[in-house]
């Protein structure tokens, strides 16, 4: 028998509210509307059409006791994701998502079916998981990974040369100071002068190149990767937050290139946000 945390009720999972982004009806309207069919017919779901940002925001915060089920593409799920955290909302929601668009690598990651069938259903009778979530020192919130320096949709760094878009670090390294030679080649493109802060202690000092930076949350930590040029090889720790601060820079935080800031924190919460999945 499922224990009454882990599973989505059935009387709320049968409340919904279906918030259809925009760029998924430009997309896709046949995976919209397949989606559409199956939540209305096995539940009394309230189907929202926004035309942009704002009445996305107004149609979330008027969802009362209904659960909300976000149709669209990354930055869909993550613009619903933030507008709950900003109105610490965020711990009492059960999300659901039909990943439709271009752009939808995040929620695979996150374990969303692919397809409109199975992502709604999924919707409708997923087990509620607690994921964790970085918070960073501007209230911005990254459910996957970000990267230093940004990496595009296409796995392009802004350097314009290609490299593959890390996927959400699950592997646990405890301890710091964990140097790798043997690590992936750095992003292309001139080295960056930083200084990376794990828990308060000095990963990276400005005296030493730094080819990329990346952080994920898994397991109530912030897993953190430091590639340092001139043949430093890796750098990897889990801590409970990381700062990074120099020259200007820019980062990708899932779907979104942030800055540029001359310092920023993130820090773990570790099961801040819930998800329905199969």
């Amino acid at each position: 028998m499922d224990h009454p945390s882990d599973r989505v009720g059935e009387a709320l999972s049968r409340q919904l509210l279906v918030i259809v982004d925009p760029s998924a009806r430009r997309a896709d309207g046949e995976s919209v509307r397949i989606a559409k069919d199956v939540l209305c017919a096995a539940a009394t779901a309230k189907v929202c059409l926004p035309e942009g940002p704002a009445e996305f925001a107004r149609a979330l915060a008027r969802r009362g006791g209904r659960r909300p089920v976000v149709v669209g593409d990354d930055r869909a799920l993550l613009r619903a994701v933030s507008l709950l955290h900003r109105d610490r909302e965020l711990g009492d929601a059960v999300l659901a998502m039909v990943p439709v668009g271009a752009s939808v690598g995040l929620a695979r990651s996150l374990g969303v079916p692919a397809g409109p069938v199975a992502a709604a259903r999924a919707a409708l009778d997923g087990v509620e998981r607690r994921l964790d979530l970085l918070v960073d020192d501007s209230d911005g919130v990254v459910l996957g990974e970000l990267r230093i320096p940004p990496v595009g949709p296409s796995g392009e760094s802004s350097g314009g040369s290609g490299l593959p878009f890390l996927r959400t670090c699950r592997s646990l390294v405890r301890g710091f100071g964990t140097r790798s030679a043997g690590s992936a080649a750095p992003a292309p493109g001139a080295a960056a002068r930083l200084r990376v802060e794990a828990d308060g202690v000095m990963l990276v000092d400005l005296d030493q190149p730094v080819d990329g930076v990346s952080v994920g949350a898994g397991a109530g930590f912030a897993q953190v990767e430091v590639r340092v040029g001139a043949a430093g090889g890796a750098v990897r720790v889990a801590a409970r937050s990381v700062t990074v601060s120099g020259a200007d820079f820019r980062y990708r935080a899932d779907a979104v290139i942030g800055g540029p800031v001359r310092r920023r924190t993130w820090a773990v919460r570790a099961g801040a946000w819930a998800l329905a999945l199969p």
